[in-house]
């Protein structure tokens, strides 16, 4: 199983903040994530896909 990460975490690892990630949550975009009770936790792995996701490769390259 992949390591589950908080909000806290992810903010730290992202940069981005804990309102940003809660907004993109309320708007349904963003990272994934998974609702455990009233815990929000974030999977590595799609963690990692998402920032993939969002590389920009310079067109001289």
């Amino acid at each position: 199983m992949n390591k589950l990460l908080t909000e806290q975490e992810v903010a730290e690892l992202t940069g981005l903040s804990l309102s940003t990630l809660r907004m993109n949550r309320s708007k349904g975009k963003g990272i994934p994530y998974l609702k455990i009770g009233k815990c929000v936790r974030y999977n590595m792995e799609d963690l990692k896909n998402y920032l993939e996701s969002k590389k920009i490769i310079p067109a001289g390259n």
